[in-house]
């Protein structure tokens, strides 16, 4: 680890200096700006809380059930909601977003609005409710209850038309009615595709931005739940916290917590916010534990690394937002025992790091708007914590930090950053920096740009252990070593060919997309094999990448053995382009 040793005497946590000028300029008076609203603070101040996926996908495999799953599927041995309290609340996390309804449209309470719930399947006879359970147990546990209720219904035979609309507002109703205080209430932003709806098998599509009609939702949730926060991207209606646009754990650098209040919200504007924004709406980075959102046996040796579980919260927490992990409830109903223990491992190493800051003498000069905190000798550290006082807005646009090292000034950098810079932008309610160990008397702050006077409440330096940084996964190469190769465009279908170099029984195929660009991610596939050098083909599988964009992790298609020397995948749709991009491919 690189080391930098300074030779100061005293060492200051923060010290703003500002020129004559830019002081009258920047910081002499209080831009107008949004405010949070006190819900939307006591959720920021929760920092980090649990989603739970939990359907009929768990005993499919799959990460987007159609709609068509077999009731009798749902029957667990072991199910404990306690249990998933408990691992929860040992990882850190402060509540609970349960997935009450997911895209298939299984009904985790005995819906009175469907026939596709908990109460036509064999566990409990059909008299349980695993939103009743873990409401109860999340208040046991001390922890906040949420929801998560999914727009699209790939079984309701009403979606997309009206009479859905009431469906979905009446199940709303149930879940705000019937469970005690709901702290957040999460709307997927998956609308329209195909599905089973109730078996008509087709595609239907919407218009997400008016199909909802959230407006009247909201008032709704507002009467029913009047300090619920609302989690939304429709452009119609803007919600209490945003999306940050990727499940990969990371919101940017520069986060604003601010959004226009009218419009589509695009890219930039849900990683970076808005500076000008005239809403507040704080970023709210979700991202699982686990490659998937739902259990997979094939995904127990993939459980996130303590050091991969760090840099995300580094890169959620400490970038101005909260945190929203995934915990996937295995097929016997429990959280497994690595996501488990994972999860402690995560909440002792953000305690031992962030539950003792350096302390020294600290001393203020309000006139020169320095605050000092002095060490009898140099003191060894590698993060710092900033905070402003969200309460009057978000204000600081630019800041730097430095180090004096033999005699100057040295900027200290980021060592986190995507885009290091000699300065910083945002802070809003949290930012944490990380640098190589510093052993040191003295660091500065300076806040360069600023749309009001700053108002800084936190200024703390800490010296965080080694963790063995991420090693890649058994069996992920970077690069395949099959012969692949493309036909030329022009057709509806974009196909690749995959050599395998000998001929050999495959029972399994899986596809890691593009990991840098979103340009040619296959949205669906049929997988074929051939044993005379594409003279015949045999359908091995078809179906689609569910959620492949957003969470672009490997995708496993499985199917009945089959032998062959050539194989070929063929989409029908891609996001964009003319050919399918990838980024490895594996074989068995």
């Amino acid at each position: 680890m690189k080391t930098l040793r300074l030779t100061v005497l005293s060492f200051i946590i923060y010290h703003l200096s500002f020129s004559h000028a830019v002081a009258q300029s920047s910081f002499s008076h209080v831009v107008a700006q949004p405010l949070p609203s006190a819900d939307q603070l006591a959720l920021q101040d929760m920092e980090m809380y649990a989603f739970i996926h939990y359907s009929l996908n768990t005993y499919t495999d799959q990460e987007w059930g159609y709609g068509n799953e077999d009731l009798q599927l749902f029957n667990p041995s072991r199910l404990d909601c306690r249990q998933w309290a408990r691992t929860c609340k040992q990882s850190g996390m402060k509540g609970i977003i349960f997935t009450a309804k997911h895209h298939c449209g299984f009904c985790m309470w005995p819906s009175a609005y469907t026939e596709y719930s908990v109460k036509n399947t064999p566990w409990k006879q059909g008299k349980g409710d695993v939103v009743r359970e873990l409401a109860d147990a999340c208040r046991e546990e001390g922890l906040k209850f949420a929801v998560y209720l999914s727009p699209w219904d790939r079984n309701h035979p009403e979606y997309g038309r009206p009479a859905y609309v009431a469906y979905f507002r009446n199940q709303l109703r149930e879940l705000l009615t019937n469970y005690g205080d709901i702290f957040e209430v999460w709307f997927d932003g998956a609308n329209g595709g195909n599905g089973w709806y109730g078996g008509a098998d087709e595609t239907r599509t919407i218009d997400r931005l008016t199909y909802y009609q959230w407006g009247d939702t909201y008032e709704m949730i507002r009467k029913l739940q009047p300090h619920c926060i609302i989690w939304n991207d429709g452009a119609d209606r803007r919600g209490d916290l945003r999306w940050v646009g990727t499940e990969a754990g990371n919101v940017g650098e520069t986060n604003w917590s601010m959004l226009h209040s009218k419009g589509e919200v695009t890219w930039p504007m849900l990683h970076y916010g808005v500076e000008d924004g005239d809403v507040w709406c704080p970023g709210e980075t979700n991202t699982s534990i686990r490659p998937g959102w739902f259990y997979h046996d094939s995904e127990n040796g993939h459980v996130k690394s303590l050091s991969k579980l760090m840099e995300t919260y580094y890169k959620s927490v400490g970038r101005n937002s909260t945190l929203l992990l995934n915990f996937p409830i295995d097929r016997d109903g429990r959280i497994h025992a690595e996501d488990s223990i994972r999860g402690a491992a995560f909440f002792q190493m953000v305690r031992q790091i962030f539950d003792h800051p350096l302390q020294g003498q600290r001393s203020s000069v309000r006139a020169e708007r320095q605050e000092y905190i002095s060490f009898p000798r140099p003191t060894a550290f590698n993060r710092l914590l900033l905070s402003e006082d969200i309460r009057q807005g978000q204000r600081v646009r630019k800041f730097k930090v430095e180090a004096l090292v033999d005699g100057a000034w040295t900027a200290l950098h980021d060592i986190i950053s995507e885009e290091p810079a000699r300065s910083m932008t945002t802070i809003g309610r949290k930012r944490i920096l990380c640098f190589p160990v510093t052993v040191a008397s003295q660091l500065r702050v300076t806040v360069l740009d600023a749309k009001a006077e700053p108002v800084i409440t936190a200024m703390n330096a800490y010296l965080a252990p080694d963790i063995d940084a991420d090693k890649p996964e058994n069996g992920e190469r970077l690069s395949s070593n099959y012969n692949i190769f493309f036909p030329g465009s022009g057709s509806p279908v974009q196909s690749m060919y995959i050599g395998l170099g000998k001929e050999m029984t495959v029972s399994q195929f899986r596809f890691l997309p593009a990991q840098h660009t979103r340009e040619g991610m296959p949205l669906d596939y049929f997988l074929s094999i051939s044993a005379d050098n594409g003279q015949t083909w045999t359908l091995l599988s078809k179906g689609e990448f569910s959620n492949i964009v957003n969470n672009p992790i490997w995708q496993t298609v499985k199917c009945t053995p089959a032998t062959g020397s050539l194989l070929k995948l063929d989409c029908t749709r891609i996001t964009s382009g003319n050919r399918i991009f990838y980024a490895d491919l594996e074989v068995k």
